[in-house]
């Protein structure tokens, strides 16, 4: 038994036709500007000198030192998206995006590709991965059916691959020098004293609801012994909270009374109260 499958064209042969008139079209301005932007990044080579200067200006300035890293629990720590972008943007000759190639609303997952490509040395580096309209919770995966919030998590996990893609893309030099500067930046700040930092800091945290005896537990710690690495961990872990969407809860864990922290007093009183903890 054969069976006849009817197709758009078969029915409308003027509009098929310019369907494919538009592919056409399509394909060879992309491929004109493919060529384009390899004519101009040849004819146009980087400056390596007036690049690692001006990477070195951009890490010394604490606006982006404060966005150059990133952490989080469960998934680690190391340099952000944000500085991944800044540095791809003073290599030059680089072109870098992450792009939604189809979405199925029915299987609820997304198809994504992330890709950092070197024009001039014409180096390439791509991932791509299926993205689940879901949301990780402490109870479970959740679903996602509203619109935002499925763009919100793809463009996440796109970001994750696009900092790849780059990093892998940009010279280890390049990127462990930019690394070293902002650490250097976040440590020295802005040529604030420690103990004005300590207070502002902390000061900042309290606003999200986070107590200083909180963080002399996440830096082990008290107040008094902090240093300038301990304020430059603190001020990632803040942005990872107030930008990044990070809770504070699961950042900064509140303390766990123990038998020690209790009066002796209180502890017999406990004890006699019939509750031997």
């Amino acid at each position: 038994m054969t069976t006849d499958i009817s197709l758009p064209s078969d029915s409308n042969p003027a509009q098929a036709a310019l369907i494919s008139q538009a592919t056409a079209v399509e394909q060879a301005r992309a491929i004109a500007e493919v060529q384009a932007a390899v004519t101009v990044a040849q004819n146009r080579p980087r400056n390596i000198e007036a690049v690692t200067i001006e990477m070195q200006e951009a890490c010394g300035r604490l606006a982006l030192a404060e966005r150059a890293f990133y952490s989080v629990p469960n998934r680690g720590n190391g340099p952000s998206v944000h500085l991944a972008r800044e540095l791809a943007s003073i290599w030059g000759n680089m072109d870098s995006s992450v792009r939604e190639l189809r979405r199925d609303d029915v299987a609820g997952e997304s198809e994504m590709i992330a890709f950092s490509w070197d024009q001039q040395r014409n180096t390439r580096n791509s991932r791509s991965f299926i993205q689940p309209h879901q949301k990780s919770t402490k109870t479970g995966r959740k679903k996602l059916t509203d619109l935002g919030d499925i763009y919100l998590s793809n463009q996440n996990t796109g970001a994750r691959a696009l900092r790849e893609c780059i990093f892998a893309t940009l010279p280890a030099w390049f990127t462990e020098e930019a690394q070293d500067l902002c650490r250097r930046t976040l440590e020295h700040g802005a040529g604030e004293p420690l103990d004005v930092r300590i207070t502002k800091m902390v000061a900042a945290f309290e606003k999200i609801g986070v107590k200083s005896d909180r963080l002399e537990s996440k830096i082990g710690r008290p107040q008094a012994a902090w240093v300038a690495s301990d304020v430059a961990q603190m001020k990632i872990a803040y942005t990872s909270v107030t930008r990044d969407g990070l809770s504070a809860d699961d950042e900064f864990p509140a303390r766990r009374v123990t038998a020690s922290d209790i009066a002796p007093d209180q502890h017999f009183d406990a004890i006699e109260a019939g509750d031997p903890s």
